[in-house]
């Protein structure tokens, strides 16, 4: 399996959280991933979580990775230098954070997070749907029942 990896480093400042998203945005055009495509702005919003996360939360330099699988699936990972490890909490209708981890959760189809050097890894990943196949003029088309992907809880 042939997988592409791009990385990016991050300070320890809340701006770069903006960085990291224009960033992944080119980086996944570059991949082939428009724009226009809800993939694009489900790892766009993933990635400003976790790094988010790291900045905020840790307050140490962060690495963002994003790994391209030849399938078509997509791997982020944002690397930090705490050994602290995540706490998804659950937010209350008012409240303005604590929402980060459970919107990783409800979008990505796998993640966790694993020990890394002296820090860790927070990981997940977003498989790419496959493109339906255009109807063939008198064929019919059935659709089957939708499965919900399996996930890695923490």
């Amino acid at each position: 399996m042939q997988v592409l990896q791009v990385q990016l480093e991050v300070g320890p400042d809340p701006a770069e959280v903006g960085r990291a998203r224009r960033w992944a945005r080119s980086r996944l055009a570059g991949s082939g991933i428009g724009d226009d495509e809800s993939l694009a702005e489900t790892l766009v919003l993933i990635i400003s979580e976790l790094v988010t996360n790291a900045v905020v939360h840790t307050g140490c330099p962060a690495v963002l990775r994003m790994l391209f699988a030849a399938e078509g699936g997509v791997r982020v990972e944002v690397a930090d230098t705490s050994d602290r490890p995540p706490r998804p909490r659950h937010a209350k209708g008012g409240d303005t954070n604590g929402r980060g981890l459970e919107l990783v959760d409800g979008l990505a189809d796998r993640w966790g997070w694993q020990p890394e050097g002296a820090g860790k890894s927070i990981w997940c990943e977003v498989d790419r749907a496959p493109v339906a196949p255009s109807p063939v003029p008198g064929a019919s088309v059935t659709t089957g029942a939708s499965v919900s992907p399996g996930r890695v809880h923490c």
